[in-house]
């Protein structure tokens, strides 16, 4: 049980950096200071060089807007359709993982800062709260991300679970065959569940509010798959280590077919890099593609989601929906990918600085700015809904 006091001087200090984040950069800065080094590493980080992670958001910088003018836009309409599912603005949270890393609350914070935002929350397979309790905690639109793991009856057993709770989409992540080579995560001693090494002490030592709520919580687990793939509290190990345990790296295009039968719903392939996989997913039948490179935490010197996404409306725009996932920062970002072509955007990295500097608050925070500047962008670039943006509105530069 965390002692009241504790969670006041949390609620203060949560409360204040809130108040001071007018970016998402600034929450960036507040989640660095609050969360243990092995923590923000895992959320900030990616593969090798991070050069992926560098281009994702530098990459659209490569096109220019071109704003209309003398247009009357004193009314704003943000709101779109994506998965079959109207939503308030074209940002869904995307999935991530293990969220009560970055605060006690986790995927409940989430889901419930999205659901007052008017837009969907895909919660991942490896969340620390389950699909249950997550489905029961919020009445908003979520989605439930699945990983493949090589225990196929646990697979369907999720994807069941999912539909029984009230899901209404599946995202299929198949950019994960095997886990990325994340050097932050071997510098700062990040394991699963957290423990207390030579190389992190000292960074828990200097985040004592959160070592205090972790200690005190319940145990650290992933929520969904304990029965059948728990992380052992005895004995850390790295998420490389688990990862390479666990999933299966002979998953095909016939199992994606298969899963898609089974959900029989709303379904997304996340983590397409490729014409070619578009094409496929197309083929398939899936409502959506989700051009991702798993935020650079997989294969580095991967495209960037921005820049594939012209050949990608071109090959099959007309058959899928498409979504960007990958350096979404700031409104105009949103703005150029939906002129480009997409459907909507989805955000992993801004809302979890949300979650890490100040919980619930920091995430509707997150979701807030980014809305706020969407519109605000809308109004100056003469788009009065999210049908005028188009592809006149965009240039790449030279």
């Amino acid at each position: 049980m965390i002692p009241q006091w504790i969670k006041k001087l949390d609620e203060i200090i949560s409360n204040w950096c809130v108040a001071h984040s007018h970016n998402i950069a600034d929450l960036r800065w507040y989640a660095r200071l609050r969360v243990p080094k092995p923590m923000f590493g895992y959320m900030d980080g990616a593969a090798d060089s991070e050069v992926t992670l560098a281009r994702n958001q530098a990459d659209f910088a490569r096109y220019d807007l071109l704003p209309r003018y003398l247009i009357n836009v004193q009314n704003i309409d943000t709101s779109t359709t994506v998965m079959g599912e109207k939503i308030d603005f074209p940002i869904v949270c995307a999935p991530t993982g293990m969220s009560r890393l970055f605060n006690n609350d986790g995927e409940l914070a989430v889901c419930a800062a999205a659901a007052e935002a008017g837009t969907v929350y895909s919660l991942s397979t490896m969340s620390t709260h389950s699909i249950e309790e997550v489905a029961s905690h919020t009445t908003g639109v979520k989605w439930f991300q699945l990983y493949p793991f090589k225990d196929r009856a646990l697979v369907s057993e999720l994807i069941e679970r999912a539909r029984t709770a009230g899901y209404k989409g599946l995202c299929l992540t198949i950019d994960v065959p095997v886990a990325g080579n994340r050097e932050r995560d071997l510098r700062t001693g990040m394991a699963i569940p957290p423990k207390l090494t030579l190389s992190s002490w000292f960074s828990f030592f200097l985040h004592p509010l959160w070592s205090i709520k972790y200690l005190l919580s319940d145990e650290f687990q992933l929520a969904n798959v304990i029965h059948k793939a728990p992380v052992s509290g005895d004995s850390a190990t790295t998420l490389v280590g688990y990862l390479n345990e666990q999933f299966d790296p002979t998953i095909s295009w016939e199992d994606a077919a298969e899963m898609l039968k089974l959900w029989d719903g709303p379904f997304a392939l996340k983590g397409i890099c490729c014409v070619e996989d578009a094409i496929k997913a197309a083929d398939l039948g899936a409502t959506a593609v989700i051009l991702s490179n798993h935020g650079g935490r997989q294969l580095d010197h991967s495209i960037s989601p921005i820049t594939l996404l012209p050949e990608v409306v071109s090959a099959v725009g007309d058959r899928v929906e498409i979504i960007v996932d990958g350096g979404i920062r700031r409104g105009t970002d949103v703005i150029k990918a939906l002129a480009l072509g997409a459907t909507a955007c989805m955000v992993g990295r801004p809302y979890l600085f949300g979650l890490g500097a100040g919980g619930k608050k920091g995430v509707a925070k997150a979701l807030s700015i980014l809305r706020n500047e969407f519109s605000r962008d809308m109004a100056l670039s003469g788009c009065r809904s999210v049908e005028e943006i188009n592809l006149g509105l965009i240039r790449e530069n030279r």
